[in-house]
């Protein structure tokens, strides 16, 4: 109800008003040219989900580095595995053509 309350309250007192050039974004004191909802390619996206996929790999073996002495043979063995799994699976993406940056197929006039 507390929440509540004091959304209600800023709802009822706040300002309401729109200046000119409040829903511009400000880019240190330049004026915006054009839009800010620009295509980005497939490979850009590409690459922000390898290189989450690759952070998450790191964190996961820095924190069985730490554990290395508690987790013994089982731990390098499960480690090892997942490592040999990931590698596997950049060296398909590799095959495949994921982490070229330059189209494969020929033009038409070719």
């Amino acid at each position: 109800m507390i929440v509540l309350g004091m959304v209600a309250i800023s709802y009822v007192l706040g300002e309401r008003h729109n200046p000119l050039g409040r829903n511009q974004p400000y880019e240190s004191g330049i004026q915006p040219t054009g839009s800010a909802r620009l295509r980005f390619g497939i490979k850009y996206y590409l690459v922000a989900v390898f290189f989450i996929l690759f952070d998450i790999e790191a964190v996961i073996v820095f924190a069985w580095a730490v554990a290395f002495k508690e987790l013994g043979w089982p731990g390098y063995i499960a480690a090892a595995l997942f490592i040999i799994t990931l590698f596997l699976g950049l060296v398909y993406v590799w095959k495949l053509g994921g982490l070229s940056w330059y189209s494969t197929r020929r033009r038409p006039d070719e």
